[in-house]
């Protein structure tokens, strides 16, 4: 048998080394990793809203505002909230609107209280958000 000669005895602990650069790198990125889950978790992130909860238009869920992708396939022409809602619009009695008898209007009821939302209108902004009657209500068309 032949044994075969190291030298002199070597060490079993590692050599120590310098951090190096690579390394600052990923304690950099961990770093801004948490910062940026810090600035956009905070208490001002949108939630999502319970089924039945009344919420005032500004503080109810946006899904665009929380990062939502459009689904696979779908075309869009223009973009998301391009045409902003009617929030809390105003009205006066049939009378006093002067609108032609055939004006075409979609027209809602609840609990004795009656609005009139006429088409035209809509066409333009597609979106009212209201309350009728003490419940919400969104009209579209």
């Amino acid at each position: 048998m032949h044994a075969i000669d190291d030298g002199p005895e070597s060490s079993t602990e590692p050599p120590e080394h310098e951090p190096s650069l690579l390394r600052f790198g990923w304690l950099f990125l961990a770093a801004l990793v948490a910062a940026t889950g810090w600035a956009f978790l905070g208490s001002d992130t949108p939630q999502r809203t319970a089924a039945g909860e009344r919420v005032r238009p500004g503080d109810a869920y946006n899904p665009v505002t929380a990062g939502e992708r459009l689904p696979d396939g779908f075309r869009q022409l223009l973009p998301r909230d391009a045409i902003a809602p009617v929030y809390d619009p105003t009205f006066v009695n049939a009378a006093q609107a002067g609108w032609p008898d055939a004006t075409e209007v979609i027209g809602v009821e609840i609990n004795g209280d009656a609005r009139a939302y006429p088409v035209s209108f809509l066409g333009g902004r597609e979106l009212v958000i209201d309350e009728i009657g003490g419940e919400p209500v969104l009209v579209s068309w």
